[in-house]
């Protein structure tokens, strides 16, 4: 049990750093000021959740490795869809302010 309870605090945790990522990102990408100190953390926070996870599956040795893969896949794609979803809110709410 201890071992899901690290896996979804790194999910949360990496999560958060890419949606933060990708704001800084496009933050500056449009013009609007981000501080150097906030856009190196986020990218060292998203790298940090990679690597934990990464070294959490290679070191789980009570987790079959199709358990393993479902856990690696099911992170890097719930990364994924919460950079889509901030993207897809933020198009959104740009095309209906040039309405």
């Amino acid at each position: 049990m201890n071992e899901k309870g690290y896996y979804f605090a790194i999910l949360i945790f990496g999560l958060y750093s890419s949606v933060s990522l990708q704001k800084a990102v496009r933050d500056r990408d449009e013009g609007i000021p981000v501080t150097s100190i906030y856009y190196g953390i986020s990218w060292f926070a998203l790298i940090v959740s990679i690597s934990l996870m990464g070294i959490g599956l290679y070191n789980a040795g009570s987790i079959v490795l199709s358990e393993k893969g479902f856990y690696g896949m099911a992170f890097v794609l719930s990364l994924f869809a919460a950079i889509t979803v901030q993207k897809n809110v933020r198009d959104t709410q740009r095309a209906r302010e040039k309405d």
